[in-house]
């Protein structure tokens, strides 16, 4: 079981990594307008901000990462508060801005959770 859970904690560290990239680094470009459907006047305008999401992203794959790496129990904690951290941020995100992100970040994230949670 856990090792089930450690690919779904690692899949969601690379999505997030992804969305790092999408944001920080092709915001204004043609892969970032259309993943987040901004027009080129927009993502100009908004490249700092799309950058600043991005490095939050980031944050929480490193945090995924390091609870593939940490031993015993602060490998659990980290996985479960980055996971729940990645729940949060998904169910806020469709709410206000695409219902696609609850199935490209809410749905892995609960699925790593409740296989992290059943192997301990």
């Amino acid at each position: 079981m856990q090792i089930a859970a450690n690919i779904l904690i690692g899949l969601v560290a690379i999505i997030h990594f992804y969305i790092l990239v999408l944001e920080m680094f092709l915001w204004d470009g043609p892969r970032g307008q259309k993943a987040f459907g901004l027009t080129a006047e927009f993502a100009k305008e908004t490249k700092t901000l799309g950058a600043n999401q991005g490095l939050y992203n980031g944050f929480l794959g490193a945090g995924l990462v390091y609870a593939l790496i940490a031993d015993g129990t602060t490998s659990f904690q980290f996985a479960v508060f980055f996971l729940v951290c990645v729940m949060i941020a998904g169910i806020y995100g469709a709410l206000t801005a695409s219902k696609k992100i609850l199935f490209v970040q809410t749905v892995p994230a609960t699925l790593a959770l409740v296989l992290e949670l059943l192997a301990h």
